[in-house]
């Protein structure tokens, strides 16, 4: 049973009944008080604490036992593995795509564990995380910060989640996650699409196509395979991308790994048959999310480079993407990426009525309301749509009357029923 023992005493039991309390060997050495305990799986345990520190070994035993009694007990001792140790341990058995995982590696190494790594999980504050954060600021973008302060608040949640420490630091209400500045989409104007389109290579060209009319991500674009192109019936499928992971090629599920069917216009159709009656697929092999254990695909590709290899980001980017963006007079920032033609397509369904959901849904987007947040600016304003709406019900004589000996009591303004 859960009790508190006196290290500096004992009881002594004389004939008769009688017990006297003298001092123990250890009076006046060490910590006094002992806290024991049984753990919920049966193990006993123990804290111990100075002397005239009763009151707190007391409050921590009842702490304790409350704790057992509604499941929220945290075995202190689980709490002493190191951040580093934990982190470790997190990137290892997280389930993540290889190019995530690579990201991942990367911001904890080099922006988390030099600040927690030698700290055990226990000993880490919400005022540590605050002093971490501050030290941040500067050295490192705002959308940086973000992405890595939510890695730091994801493994310490698992840390949560397997019972090493009590409660998520990052959770405090004294600590504020790091929060970008929203910045609002410029879509492209349809001139400057096409300016960049006539400086691009004519075996790159309809790429712009495939981004500004159908909204499909750089290596969406370059992951396309001829048998993807449903070109009679006006579709593309979407169904895998070419990425980096650890500076080697691969080809892996699109973003959020969701395929999707993307409609295809009459003038996007025509310049895709034209472009393969030029440049006839490349039957590319590249193996499958992991550079060194994916199992290798072959597909014959739309899109290649000069010398028959599928297309490298950083290599196109850099000798053929940004020289057409700066010949069509926009100065190259990274805004000014192949994503922008997302921005560009979005703005264009927006501007047509789409809805937001099936927006998001050509885009890949896994939640509307994150659609819906980047691009609602984009969206039409709907004063005139509202004005026309009550008119078209009410008629433009709807008001007539009100108040007059013609009145037949028929009038929508005293009904209240009416509306």
């Amino acid at each position: 049973m859960a009790h508190i023992e006196d290290r500096w005493h004992m009881t002594i039991k004389h004939p008769g009944g009688r017990t006297e309390r003298v001092k123990s060997k250890l009076f006046g050495k060490g910590l006094r008080y002992r806290v024991r305990y049984v753990g919920p799986d049966g193990r006993e345990r123990k804290k111990s604490f100075p002397d005239r520190a009763k009151r707190e070994a007391e409050a921590f035993l009842v702490s304790t036992e409350s704790d057992k009694l509604r499941g929220a007990y945290v075995d202190p001792s689980a709490g002493r593995i190191t951040f580093r140790e934990y982190a470790e341990e997190w990137l290892r058995t997280r389930s993540f795509d290889e190019s995530t995982r690579e990201s991942t590696e990367i911001r904890v190494r080099k922006h988390i564990l030099p600040y927690f790594g030698h700290r055990s999980l226990a000993s880490i504050m919400p005022g540590h995380v605050r002093a971490w954060d501050a030290s941040l600021v500067g050295k490192i973008a705002v959308t940086t910060r973000a992405v890595v302060f939510a890695h730091l608040r994801t493994i310490l949640g698992a840390a949560v989640d397997d019972e090493r420490i009590a409660k998520n630091p990052c959770s405090a209400r004294s600590v504020k996650a790091p929060r970008p500045a929203e910045r609002r989409v410029v879509p492209w104007t349809a001139d400057q699409v096409s300016a960049i389109r006539s400086g691009l290579a004519p075996r790159y060209r309809p790429m712009v196509n495939l981004g500004a009319g159908c909204g499909l991500r750089q290596g969406e674009i370059f992951g396309i395979g001829v048998d993807d192109l449903d070109l009679d019936a006006g579709w593309v499928h979407v169904v895998r991308q070419v990425k980096r992971v650890r500076s080697r090629l691969v080809f892996g599920l699109p973003k959020n790994d969701r395929d999707r069917r993307v409609p295809l216009s009459s003038s996007a159709v025509r310049v895709l048959r034209e472009h393969l009656a030029v440049f006839k697929p490349v039957t590319i092999t590249l193996p499958w999310e992991d550079p060194f254990k994916g199992d290798p695909v072959r597909v014959p590709l739309v899109f290649t480079t000069t010398r028959g290899n599928a297309l490298n980001r950083a290599t196109f980017d850099g000798k053929s993407w940004q020289p057409a963006v700066e010949a069509a007079g926009i100065v190259p920032t990274r805004a000014t990426g192949m994503h922008a033609l997302r921005h560009f397509y979005a703005s264009v369904l927006l501007d047509a009525g789409e809805s937001v959901k099936t927006l998001a849904t050509y885009l890949g987007h896994a939640d509307p309301g994150f659609t819906l947040r980047v691009y609602t600016h984009l969206m039409p304003a709907g004063e005139e749509r509202t004005r026309r709406a009550i008119d078209a019900l009410f008629g433009d004589d709807a008001g007539k009357g009100d108040g007059g000996d013609d009145n037949d009591g028929g009038d929508v303004s005293d009904d209240p029923d009416a509306l």
